[in-house]
């Protein structure tokens, strides 16, 4: 069974050549799919923490090894207010994160949260803690600092979606919604 709708997201930020691709997929495989544009639009509290701040930046751990993407919504954020730098956390690495740095070496200065087991959370918190850093920015799905302390001031990266045409998820279900 085929999907009745298919959303497109985060064309704000995507190569547009990209884009045109995902089209002309949904079309080559489902060409009765209405597509849903959308762009995922993040939202920073205290923004102007970032501002000429030597910062770190923590993205979703699964997202940069095995998903391959080379920055996330925290280095979105770095970049759009202003960072000074963006700390390399591998001189602080500790446990865990030594290891996946080593299987995965293209991550480059972003801190991935991998899993969420206990040493893998003290390794984290640690390594965090470590860090000569003025501000972290927290661009994982999960806050953080509802699992570990962090020591200096930190942010946290959300975004949502924003569909950007019609028809809108709303208009395809209003049929299904009493």
């Amino acid at each position: 069974m085929m999907a009745d709708a298919v959303v497109i997201n985060k064309i704000d930020t995507a190569d547009p050549k990209n884009v045109d691709t995902v089209r002309r997929n949904i079309q080559n495989v489902n060409s009765n799919a209405v597509v849903i544009e959308g762009a995922s639009p993040i939202t920073v509290e205290n923004s102007s923490l970032i501002e000429n701040k030597k910062v770190l930046v923590v993205e979703d751990g699964p997202t940069l090894t095995h998903g391959g993407m080379k920055i996330g919504a925290g280095m979105v954020a770095a970049e759009k207010f202003g960072a000074a730098d963006v700390v390399d956390p591998r001189p602080y690495l500790v446990g865990k994160l030594k290891e996946t740095f080593d299987q995965y070496p293209g991550i480059g200065t972003l801190l991935p949260a991998m899993g969420y087991g206990k040493e893998q959370i003290k390794d984290l918190e640690t390594t965090i803690n470590n860090t000569e850093c003025d501000v972290v920015i927290i661009g994982t799905p999960i806050d953080l600092r509802r699992i570990i302390d962090i020591n200096k001031p930190s942010v946290r990266v959300t975004y949502d979606l924003q569909e950007t045409g019609s028809p809108t998820i709303t208009d395809i279900l209003a049929p299904y919604i009493e």
